[in-house]
């Protein structure tokens, strides 16, 4: 069982997920698409998606290609702190906003320890 491939479509479903949640605010709230702004909670659900989508564009690739090079175990648990950090991050963003530093350090740290990893085993592969 391929568990990096899994926490990478677990990523996307829950990117999916977090659209789902801002469809609900939009509807909750009142505000008609195309607008993004007109409602603080909205606004917070509306951000936390557009970010997580930011984090994706690094994640991803990072997670994929550290998983070519390391035990797929140990990727995929960097993977789920990533995920678990995503769900921190949105539920103390929505709370309040100034208060979502650990969610965010709980997704940068593994981006850039699966980025440093996958530099590492493709420089070592390209070495060798």
């Amino acid at each position: 069982m391929n568990y990096v491939h899994i926490v990478a479509v677990l990523a996307v479903l829950q990117f999916f997920l977090f659209g789902i949640l801002v469809g609900r605010a939009r509807a909750k709230y009142g505000i008609k698409a195309p607008a993004t702004s007109g409602n603080e909670h909205f606004e917070r659900a509306f951000r936390v998606h557009m970010n997580t989508l930011e984090q994706l564009i690094g994640f991803l690739p990072a997670l994929l290609i550290a998983g070519l090079y390391w035990p797929n175990t140990i990727i995929a648990g960097i993977g789920v702190v990533y995920l678990v950090g995503r769900f921190l991050y949105r539920q103390l963003y929505i709370a309040d906003p100034a208060k979502r530093g650990p969610g965010f350090l709980l997704t940068v740290i593994p981006t850039f320890t699966l980025l440093a990893a996958a530099l590492v085993g493709a420089a070592t592969r390209f070495a060798a």
